[in-house]
């Protein structure tokens, strides 16, 4: 089994790459082969039904849209900006959205999030459900929304509180079951 992790963050220290490096780690544990990006890699204009009518869906959406189809599954780690989902990773999804039949269609998906408030962006996790679903992912009904993420790490890539490894090994076991059953 091979999972694309994607954490939605353009920023070198975002909490969100820390989490998804978290969620790769459990994830080679146990066993499955990871596709760890970086999402800055995959720069793309803003959505412009203009600009691909002249010149097509753009390269770096096209090569997302690879990496998503090569996966069984996927996990998307990204921040909440303003009660909803950061413009980048929007921007993708619009773009994505072009490509048929969908990158996304038959992918289990996990959806993530850490930020340095209260909720942990799941504000931004429910604001992005919609889309996902409407591409046809395959959307595990949990997710895991890490809450105070300044002081949530260690220094040696574990979650300081056992309660919410516990819950992420929990999470992640069932988007492996689910994507191992959905496997073609």
């Amino acid at each position: 089994m091979k999972i694309l992790i994607w954490p939605g963050s353009l920023r070198q220290g975002s909490f969100n790459r820390q989490l998804a490096n978290v969620i790769n780690s459990r994830l080679v544990e146990k066993g499955v082969e990871t596709d760890l990006i970086e999402f800055r890699d995959f720069d793309m204009p803003l959505f412009n039904a203009d600009i691909q009518e002249k010149n097509g869906i753009p390269d770096a959406t096209n090569a997302l849209a690879d990496r998503i189809v090569s996966s069984d599954g996927f996990v998307l780690v990204m921040p909440e900006y303003n009660f909803g989902v950061p413009g980048p990773v929007k921007n993708a999804i619009d773009w994505l959205s072009r490509i048929r039949p969908y990158p996304t269609a038959g992918k289990v998906c996990l959806l993530a999030s850490a930020a340095p408030g209260q909720v942990g962006g799941a504000r931004g996790i429910i604001a992005l459900r919609p889309a996902l679903s409407f591409m046809g992912a395959w959307l595990v009904p949990e997710s895991f929304s890490l809450a105070q993420a300044s002081n949530a790490f260690s220094e040696n890539n574990q979650l300081k509180n056992s309660e919410l490894e516990k819950l992420l090994n929990d999470v992640i076991g069932k988007f492996i079951a689910a994507a191992g059953s959905l496997r073609v």
